[in-house]
């Protein structure tokens, strides 16, 4: 059963990692998908081809969700191309991690400018169409250092707790035109960035998370089908933390 059929959906950040791994399985259930990149045009490209092979309808573009703008052009593209959007994940983001004493003021601006300001940017791009058609569905990638903390990144967890106050707030005022907008907050994922990381640090990590294992990229993508789809029909405002347990 493929849960999107004909769906349009916008990814931002998808080129890699838990945005890839979204775009793949959203094809498989038969939405066309339309996402951007910053700076990765090869493997964008690819996954672009990779995703037609699925059947769908799918084309990237370079668009930096951080610019009120640029977030208004690649709506304005996206209707054009594609002739609808039904679904939007804002799933673009970046960490420049450090002790607070440390961080440098522009590295705490640029981690809210990209990973808070974008979320702003692309809701509220989509918003017009959304409410013309009465329904769409807004996913918002947190994470559960916004939910919980962590020491040397006060950065990135107050921008991703900044994005679970906003989702709230879009649930509640758009929730009367049946637009439905909700987060998730993905644990450790294990994708090519981690696999950077020091072996016996993340073993450390897993040993920690009560289902002993890092979370997939598939298992992030799973849970924003949920979202995305009309198994959630009656379910916004909701945060779902998808981490193994770790916050149990």
């Amino acid at each position: 059963m493929k849960l999107l059929e004909g769906k349009n959906v916008i990814i931002t950040g998808a080129s890699r990692g838990i945005g890839m791994g979204i775009a793949e399985v959203f094809a498989e259930h038969g939405a066309n998908v339309a996402f951007t990149y910053s700076s990765s045009e090869a493997p964008a490209l690819q996954l672009e081809k990779k995703l037609i092979g699925k059947g769908v309808k799918a084309k990237t573009y370079k668009s930096n969700a951080a610019s009120f703008s640029e977030s208004e052009t690649l709506v304005a593209k996206v209707l054009e191309d594609f002739g609808g959007i039904d679904v939007l994940i804002n799933n673009a983001g970046i960490t420049k991690d450090n002790l607070l004493m440390r961080m440098a003021e522009e590295d705490f601006d640029k981690v809210m400018e990209i990973n808070l300001k974008s979320v702003f940017n692309m809701t509220k791009a989509v918003q017009r169409t959304f409410l013309k058609q009465r329904k769409g569905s807004i996913i918002n990638m947190s994470s559960i250092v916004g939910v919980k903390g962590n020491a040397g990144q006060a950065n990135y967890a107050a921008s991703k707790a900044g994005m679970i106050g906003f989702t709230k707030s879009v649930a509640l005022e758009l929730g009367s035109r049946n637009i439905r907008c909700n987060a998730i907050a993905p644990g450790f994922i294990e994708t090519e960035m981690t696999a950077k990381l020091d072996e016996k640090v993340v073993a450390e990590w897993r040993a920690a998370i009560p289902l002993k294992r890092g979370g997939l990229p598939e298992d992030i993508a799973n849970a924003c089908l949920f979202f995305a789809s009309d198994l959630s029909a009656y379910i916004t405002g909701q945060v779902l933390n998808v981490d193994g347990g770790m916050l149990t």
